[in-house]
């Protein structure tokens, strides 16, 4: 039976390698339409959860996990040994930037290999990771065994993940899903893979189409924000509130997107792949000055917030060296669990290197090990007490999380720093946007 058979009989293994906020919702909606799924993750901690039915990842059910182990649709390991096992392997490993904010492709190029090593004629390989154009067939193809044919022996695709942890209007069905093959013999074979779990899949003509559709989403998302961040820090100046002037202008209804201005850009696409578009587009000699313009102004965002509550404790007589700061929300969004890349990382560094006492509270994130970029942030989440929010000399909200009551915090604090507009109609003199 060929491998396009086994996937529309339902009848193929799907191979999962990265567990994570991209991998293990792909692992329930394969499972959820049948197919059985071997993940593979690097982390024994993961796979050990996994296999007990237990998720790691707060927004994501465990119950759905124990019922595809009941029913002995999925097993986690650890084994990369076991690779050739699936006949079609989804790569959902990090893509992040190295010290000098270059792509670091080290989890791609070690996943390949490891699929090289033991691969077999029939498997599909699709890479879902975030990317820049290129990479699928510059970096992962020639690593692959050069006795076996893409496009007749494998099956080789790119298409992008299209998460949005905290979406509840969204899930994995009803996202479209973008894919790119090696050839026509893999786009078809890609196309046929995610129709039997994505309402709609939209197949582009090769895998770099696929790898610059991706950049292009969270570049557009990264320069308008830029753009917002940029007129907030002069509404301010201007004594303009410009949550005020965004909502007026989404009145319109053609020709204008609402963005939201905030601390900074948090998560593992939006502050990453523009740089990554970037970092590729010199090799054309061509220099991407619009993308880097709204990036330098988004990594600046934790600076000005900074500098905006050293202001508003100024006017307050009071030096940030040696203030006791709340930090509210260290999660990169609202109501999640994910605090990679956040700007609250970023700000607690910086205020701690100022000489601020720091403390935190995240409903979602009871401790915080500070990753390998902020090392030295290693704190515990504290309680939101009366007695908290009272002897902080100031209050820094960084994620408008839904369980924060901001009347009654603003009714126990003696001065609040709102990134997030989260204070809309709550009254105070003692209330400072930034």
């Amino acid at each position: 039976m060929n491998t396009i058979d086994k996937i529309s009989q339902k009848k193929a293994v799907i191979g999962i390698i990265g567990l994570g906020y991209v991998g293990l919702p792909l692992v329930l909606r394969f499972g959820e339409v049948g197919f059985n799924i071997l993940g593979f993750d690097t982390d024994d901690q993961k796979v050990v959860s996994l296999n007990r039915g237990e998720s790691y990842i707060k927004h994501i059910p465990g119950a759905g996990i124990a019922r595809l182990r009941q029913t002995s649709q999925f097993e986690a390991t650890s084994d990369m040994g076991r690779l050739s096992e699936p006949d079609a392997l989804l790569i959902c490993v990090p893509t992040p930037l190295d010290a000098n904010r270059e792509p670091d492709l080290q989890f791609v190029v070690d996943t390949t290999r490891l699929i090289a090593a033991v691969m077999r004629p029939g498997q599909l390989i699709c890479l879902e990771s975030t990317t820049y154009p290129g990479t699928t067939d510059e970096v992962m193809f020639p690593l692959l065994p050069k006795s076996l044919q893409v496009g007749q022996d494998y099956f080789l695709i790119y298409s992008p993940e299209r998460e949005d942890p905290g979406n509840t209007q969204f899930e994995v069905r009803t996202i479209p899903k973008v894919v790119g093959g090696m050839t026509p013999a893999c786009l078809e074979h890609g196309v046929a893979l995610y129709a039997q779990v994505i309402d709609q899949v939209v197949p582009v003509s090769t895998t770099r189409a696929a790898e610059l559709s991706k950049i292009l989403e969270n570049t557009y998302r990264a320069v308008n924000i830029a753009l917002v961040n940029e007129l907030k820090m002069l509404c301010l100046r201007m004594g303009i509130d410009i949550f005020e002037v965004i909502e007026a202008s989404k009145t319109k209804p053609f020709g204008f997107q609402a963005f939201y201005p905030g601390p900074g850009l948090g998560g593992h696409c939006i502050p990453i792949d523009p740089f990554y578009l970037t970092w590729k587009a010199r090799e054309y000699d061509f220099s991407t000055r619009f993308i880097e313009l709204a990036g330098d102004i988004n990594s600046n965002m934790p600076y000005f917030v900074v500098t905006r509550l050293m202001e508003v404790l100024n006017e307050h007589a009071k030096a940030l060296k040696n203030s006791k700061i709340l930090v509210l929300g260290l999660a990169y969004k609202k109501d999640i669990d994910d605090n990679r890349e956040s700007p609250a990382m970023k700000i607690i560094q910086i205020l701690k290197e100022k000489g601020a006492l720091v403390e935190y509270n995240d409903p979602h994130i009871p401790f915080c090990a500070g990753m390998r970029h902020y090392p030295g942030v290693e704190l515990t989440s504290v309680p939101l007490t009366a007695e908290n929010l009272a002897n902080a000399d100031c209050l820094l909200l960084v994620t408008d999380h839904t369980a924060y009551d901001c009347a009654w915090i603003a009714s126990q604090a003696k001065l609040i720093v709102d990134t997030r507009n989260a204070f809309k109609g709550v009254s105070g003199s003692h209330i400072f946007q930034a």
